[in-house]
């Protein structure tokens, strides 16, 4: 795993890994909100649905009732859409890009 994130957000790591991997889907993400709590989802695509994993992550928080987020993690290898995350988050909050290994490849700021 990347020596890059810090430990709290090595832990997303582990999650969004675990939910990539669970199913086999194209991409995993969770999440931090701004009471510590993590949320974690894979994508959803199954030809007439489609979910990112971030979002997905992002509906969970909202639902469980979280006002704001700390960090968030995207395990892919596409290109990732933040807008949902921003709506949560607001700006200036990271979104470490990592490969399914655990490689952090880019860091995105809402």
């Amino acid at each position: 795993m990347s020596e890059l994130l810090d430990a709290e957000d090595a832990k997303l790591l582990t999650l969004a890994r675990g939910a990539r991997g669970r199913i086999a889907a194209a991409e995993g993400a969770a999440i931090r909100d701004e009471m510590g709590r993590t949320y974690s989802a894979a994508t959803v695509d199954n030809g007439t649905l489609f979910i990112s994993a971030l979002d997905l992550a992002v509906a969970q928080a909202i639902s469980a009732g979280a006002r704001g987020a700390e960090a968030a993690v995207v395990v892919t290898h596409a290109d990732i859409e933040t807008t949902g995350f921003r709506s949560l988050a607001g700006e200036g909050v990271p979104v470490y890009v990592c490969t399914p290994a655990g490689a952090l490849t880019d860091t995105v700021l809402t």
